[in-house]
């Protein structure tokens, strides 16, 4: 396997800075509006500021999407290049989706096991579940597809119509016969959660249609080239998002904030127009990026903080704090996530082997290459 060339993006930005980057940020907007959401008192939920803080704490969970599933489709190019034929390709993002379908349910567990709420929690639909699935029906979008244009109209159609189709399925009597654990994954019971498979899994699917252009881009070049195009559809998605929230809806029983497909592409548009702004931020910074390492250990954070916020670690917290008391401790307990995320990179560090075990491992490595 030949070293990337000087001037491709993998030579230059490694695993792509910005969206790690970018991963990063949405880590911090996780974090503000789980501690926003979990610790502030309600008297204090009324005011504009706490709105606004909802508002921006509704982009965490469509950035980490987004970005996976232009991971998925990086990877899958990724693997393409170098020989692997398109069956294997497939069966190891299906095998990623699972994964991550089952750490759904591994992460419930643990709640219930910390914090003891009813058993039905276990069952919850949360970001992981529809990561999981969204992956796997990914994986097949790119599976029926034969080039890198027929897999991004499949899955530019796949994201149009998972928002259009949104309002309908939410409105279905049909999904009524199924068991609630079932239901919830087409739409949510009050109270019960925030996240269903549509629309959400459609900023999957969305940023793997990104992501086949930014692989596509082979070059520097050609790379800024397709940043610099992608500035302009998420413009015209955003703003066509926008104006339609100005129409008559066309559908009758549609909420603008959850279902409609008119604030579903408005926020799609802002997340592709990340992509610039993460780009140019990460060419114009040198040396270590807290932002980066914040986006390379995202699970881990997701993974440790939603217990620490809501379950009993914090109790004397929830619901407790003014909107400024929220605010510093939203800020103290970033800056803990971020000792934690270097704590386990120190512990995690492989230990370097001597030289001479190095040379060793080489030459047996190269003796059953040779014979096999």
């Amino acid at each position: 396997m030949h070293p990337p060339a000087a001037d491709t993006p993998a030579a230059l930005h490694g695993r792509r800075g910005y969206l790690d980057w970018l991963r990063g940020v949405a880590v911090l907007i996780m974090i503000e509006a789980h501690t926003f959401d979990s610790w502030t008192r309600l008297e204090d939920r009324s005011r504009w500021e706490y709105g606004w803080a909802m508002i921006l704490g509704g982009f965490g969970a469509p950035v980490f999407l987004f970005l996976a599933g232009i991971a998925l489709a990086l990877a899958a190019g990724s693997r393409q290049r170098r020989g692997v034929d398109d069956g294997e390709v497939v069966r190891l993002a299906l095998r990623r989706g699972w994964q991550i379908f089952g750490l759904a349910f591994l992460f419930r567990l643990q709640s219930w096991v910390i914090s003891r709420g009813p058993a039905r929690g276990l069952l919850k639909v949360d970001i992981l579940n529809v990561m999981g699935l969204a992956m796997l029906a990914a994986a097949v979008a790119w599976w029926a597809g034969r080039g890198t244009r027929s897999r991004a109209l499949i899955f530019t159609g796949a994201t149009i119509a998972i928002a259009m189709a949104t309002p309908l399925i939410r409105a279905t009597p049909a999904l009524s016969v199924l068991p609630e654990p079932i239901e919830s994954y087409f739409r949510s019971p009050p109270g019960r959660t925030t996240f269903t498979l549509f629309p959400w899994a459609g900023f999957l699917v969305g940023g793997a249609a990104v992501g086949l252009a930014l692989d596509a881009a082979r070059t520097v070049a050609a790379e800024r080239r397709a940043i610099i195009g992608l500035t302009g559809v998420g413009l015209i998605v955003a703003l066509g998002g926008y104006a339609a929230s100005f129409l008559p809806p066309i559908y009758r029983e549609t909420s603008f904030w959850t279902s409609s497909p008119t604030f579903f592409f408005l926020r799609f548009g802002i997340l592709i127009l990340a992509l610039p702004i993460a780009y140019a931020w990460n060419a114009a910074w040198s040396g270590r990026s807290p932002l980066q390492e914040f986006g390379v250990a995202s699970l881990f954070v997701y993974w440790i903080h939603v217990e620490m916020v809501y379950g009993v670690l914090s109790l004397p917290l929830h619901r407790a704090l003014t909107l400024e008391q929220v605010t510093i401790a939203c800020a103290a307990f970033a800056l803990g996530m971020f000792a934690l995320v270097q704590l386990k990179a120190r512990v995690m560090k492989p230990r370097r082997r001597p030289l001479a075990a190095i040379t060793k491992t080489t030459k047996t490595k190269t003796l059953f290459t040779s014979s096999s």
